[in-house]
């Protein structure tokens, strides 16, 4: 009798041993997918921030008299347009949740504020442009940063990939946006060959910023192959604004070198950012350290 006893009760074990294996199995899966999606959805964020900025930076030389950006900003325009509507399945996707990081009614706000600048930019000051570009630009950002460590961080035990994490969807964004700000107004201040103090004052405070923040990226786990190029393509930036900008001998660039010079620093963040996403992408896979290994989803 015992016996039968003993074969029930290993049964029953064999039974629940299966059903945690294929629950955790779940659980791992739904979290591959969740990670998958939500860097995806970064990745468009990223793609618009950089569009924007390029935008922000080609308003600028115009607005300032330089006829040179013209095409190539409706043609920025365009590819603005074109990648809002990816934006919208991760909307849909997000209103399902709790706390949303973006919704449906977030994205038309949105594109409708970008529709109403682009319709009257040509009546707009520089400082008004460089304004209202970047107020679109942070919120961008604020959506990027929000996904970052509500949606990647929270899949995270290991804390040196929260530290990459923290690069990927903020400091190293808020970098590229120190450097297009930078770009921008130091646009203007190229294409009229004068720097007011007020501007002047902006762009140490700007260079200083995003110093700051490549030291911070850098140190909270910052490595590859792009890290170096970044550095390098950073502070050449900021020698040019400090020395051919700056300086009371006056402005020593036009505007589509200094264009060209901030560019190569802006694209070589947006270089490391995608580096640092790879490495996020691998960990789930099991392809990086183990010190990235993920934890079940819990919203």
């Amino acid at each position: 009798m015992n016996w039968i006893i003993y074969t029930i009760l290993a049964l029953v074990v064999v039974v629940l041993g299966g059903a945690a294996m294929l629950y955790r199995r779940h659980c791992w899966d739904f979290a591959d997918k969740s990670l998958t999606n939500t860097l995806e959805a970064c990745r468009s964020l990223l793609a618009l921030v950089g569009h924007f900025q390029q935008h922000r930076g080609m308003s600028s030389a115009l607005l300032s008299g330089d006829q040179v950006f013209r095409t190539r900003l409706d043609g920025k325009g365009r590819e603005i347009d074109a990648l809002i509507p990816s934006l919208r399945e991760v909307a849909r996707e997000e209103g399902t949740r709790a706390h949303p990081c973006l919704t449906q009614n977030d994205l038309a706000l949105f594109q409708f504020q970008w529709n109403q600048l682009r319709e009257k930019l040509c009546g707009l000051s520089v400082e008004q442009s460089i304004a209202q570009h970047s107020f679109l630009v942070d919120q961008l950002l604020q959506w990027l940063a929000a996904l970052g460590e509500s949606r990647i961080e929270v899949l995270l035990v290991d804390r040196c990939a929260r530290g990459q994490v923290r690069n990927y969807a903020s400091r190293l964004p808020a970098l590229t946006e120190c450097l297009g700000q930078a770009r921008a107004l130091g646009m203007s201040v190229a294409a009229q060959r004068g720097c007011s103090a007020v501007a002047r004052v902006r762009l140490m405070f700007l260079v200083a910023r995003a110093e700051a923040l490549l030291n911070q990226a850098k140190e909270a786990g910052g490595r590859g192959p792009g890290v170096e190029k970044a550095e390098l393509a950073v502070q050449e930036m900021a020698r040019v604004i400090r020395t051919r900008m700056l300086l009371s001998s006056g402005i020593s660039v036009a505007a589509q070198e200094y264009f060209d010079i901030a560019t190569v620093a802006v694209d070589s963040v947006f270089a490391w950012i995608n580096e640092s996403g790879t490495m996020l992408a691998a960990a789930r896979n099991g392809k990086a350290n183990s010190g990235y290994a993920l934890q079940m989803q819990s919203a």
